[in-house]
C-alpha cells in the first residue's frame, strides 16, 4: 500500500515498498489532497505491477502519457518507470534521423526536409503526446497551402507518409501511445497521366543526336537495357558485362538492403550491345566502370532535354523512368512477365502502377481481333494481316528475338543462375 505524508511547509510526498522490500518515496512538491490521491493510487498500481511482473492498468498507462517530465524523472528514480526519452518533437527527430544509419544519403535529405515541415508547422518543443489527430490532419492539409509548404500533392502525402513514420517509431519506444498520423493517407499514388512510350523511331533520333559516346551509352542503358538512372548506370562496371554470354550484371543500390536484391542478370539485347561496345572500344586503358562520369552532380535531366530538343524533339515527362518504362512496356509483348520483371529489377504491383503502359497498337489489335471472330467466314482470309499486327514489326523482326526462340525450342534455359529480383522500389528520382 502506498501513503502520502505532508511536511509543514505544505510538501507531500507518497511513500511505498518497492519489489525489493525497501521504501522509497515519490516526492511531490506542493499539491493539493485530491491530486496526491490521485498520484498516490497510481504509484500503488505501477508498484503492484513491479513486484507481480503484470501489466499496469489502461488508466494508469494513459495517466503517465499526460505526466509532465519532473514527475516522470522522480518516478524512473524510485524504479517504477523505465527512464523516459525526450519527447519533445525536435529532439525526437533528430534523434531518430540520426539513428537511421541504414538508409542512402538521398533518404536522409527527404527525412531532413520532413523533420524542416514537422518542425515548422508544430515547433521544435512541441511535446509529442500532446500532438491529435485532429492537429495530424491539419498538418497534411497546411501543407498544400499557400501559409505552408505550398507542396505539390504528391511531396505533401510524401511528407506526411514520413511522419506517419517517425511518430511509429516513437510509438514503439513507448514515448506515445497512438500514432496520431495512423489513419492519414501517406502511399503517393502513381500519376499515369504522365506515361509516355518512347518508340523505336523517337530513340533512334535522340541516339544520333547525342554528343559523344558517354551519352549515348547512358540512354541506351536506360532506353534498352532498362537500368535505373543514375544509380545503376553509373555503377556498372566493364567486369559486370559478359559478351560471350550475352548478360550483364546490373548492381541495384535502391534496393541492396532487402536481401536478395543486391544485383540483377539482365539480357545484353541487342540494341544495348551494339553502344556498349562502342563504348567499350572507346575506354581509356584499364577503365573500370561503363560510364566514366564520377561526378554524381552533373545536370543528367538538363542534359538530356537539351539532347532531346537537339533531335527535333519535345522532351517528355519523367525523362529517365519513361524511358525505362518504354523498354518494360516493350519487353512484356515479347517475354513471360515473371522474366521481364527480373530483367527490370521490381515486382509484379510496382509494374502495373508504375511502368507497364496501354500503347495505341493494343487498342488496334483488339479492334482487329474482335472483327475476327465476328466475322468467321473472313477470318481465314485475315489471318496474314491479323498474324502481322499481333506484335510490333520491329520487335518480331529482332534477330535476338527470333534466336532466343530458337533456344527455347531447343530445351536451354536463358537465365541459368538469374539473381531474381522483387520487392519494393523506392520512388524515381526525378533525374
Amino acid at each position: 500500500m502506498a501513503s502520502i505524508s505532508r511536511e509543514p511547509n505544505g510538501r507531500r510526498t507518497v511513500q511505498f515498498v518497492g519489489a525489493d522490500g525497501k521504501r522509497r518515496s515519490v516526492r511531490l512538491g506542493e499539491c493539493n489532497q485530491r491530486q496526491a490521491e490521485i498520484v498516490r493510487l497510481h504509484v500503488e498500481r505501477l508498484a503492484a505491477a513491479k513486484r507481480t511482473g503484470g501489466n499496469v492498468p489502461e488508466d494508469t498507462a494513459r495517466w503517465l502519457d499526460q505526466i509532465g517530465d519532473i514527475l516522470a524523472e522522480r518516478l524512473a528514480k524510485a524504479d517504477l518507470i523505465p527512464p523516459r526519452a525526450s519527447a519533445t518533437l525536435g529532439a525526437f527527430i533528430r534523434q531518430y534521423i540520426d539513428g537511421r544509419t541504414d538508409v542512402k544519403h538521398s533518404t536522409r535529405i527527404t527525412l531532413e526536409r520532413a523533420r524542416a515541415k514537422l518542425v515548422e508547422h508544430f515547433g521544435e518543443s512541441r511535446d509529442l503526446r500532446t500532438i491529435t489527430e485532429g492537429e495530424a490532419d491539419e498538418f497534411a492539409l497546411w501543407l498544400e497551402r499557400d501559409n505552408g509548404g505550398k507542396l505539390a500533392a504528391a511531396t505533401a502525402r510524401k511528407t506526411v507518409s514520413i511522419a506517419k513514420q517517425m511518430f511509429r517509431a516513437a510509438r514503439r519506444r513507448k514515448l506515445i501511445r497512438e500514432n496520431p498520423f495512423q489513419d492519414l493517407a501517406g502511399a503517393v499514388p502513381a500519376n499515369r497521366s504522365r506515361d509516355y512510350f518512347v518508340s523505336r523511331a523517337d530513340a533512334d533520333q535522340v541516339l544520333a543526336a547525342c554528343p559523344d559516346i558517354h551519352w549515348r551509352t547512358l540512354f541506351a542503358l536506360a532506353r534498352f537495357g532498362g537500368l535505373r538512372t543514375p544509380s545503376e548506370s553509373f555503377g556498372l562496371k566493364w567486369t559486370d558485362v559478359n559478351w560471350e554470354t550475352g548478360r550483364f550484371t546490373v548492381r541495384a543500390p535502391k534496393t541492396e538492403r532487402h536481401a536478395g536484391h543486391q544485383t540483377r542478370i539482365v539480357p545484353l539485347f541487342p540494341e544495348l550491345r551494339a553502344v556498349l561496345m562502342e563504348a567499350f572500344e572507346a575506354a581509356e586503358p584499364g577503365a573500370v566502370y561503363v560510364l566514366p562520369w564520377r561526378d554524381t552532380t552533373i545536370n543528367l535531366r538538363k542534359g538530356l532535354m537539351t539532347i532531346i530538343r537537339r533531335a527535333g524533339l519535345e522532351p517528355w515527362p519523367k525523362l529517365y523512368q519513361n524511358l525505362r518504362a518504354s523498354r518494360e512496356t516493350e519487353l512484356l509483348a515479347m517475354f513471360p512477365q515473371h522474366c521481364v520483371l527480373a530483367w527490370i529489377g521490381h515486382s509484379r504491383q510496382v509494374s502495373l502502377a508504375n511502368y507497364a503502359q496501354v500503347l495505341d497498337t493494343d487498342f488496334e489489335r483488339a479492334i482487329a481481333d474482335a472483327k475476327a471472330v465476328q466475322n468467321p467466314v473472313q477470318h481465314a482470309a485475315a489471318g496474314s494481316r491479323l498474324d502481322s499486327q499481333h506484335d510490333e514489326p520491329e520487335l518480331v523482326k529482332s534477330p535476338v528475338c527470333e534466336s532466343w526462340r530458337g533456344e527455347a525450342a531447343a530445351g536451354e534455359t536463358f537465365l541459368e543462375n538469374q539473381v531474381g529480383v522483387t520487392g519494393l522500389e523506392p520512388v524515381t528520382s526525378s533525374v
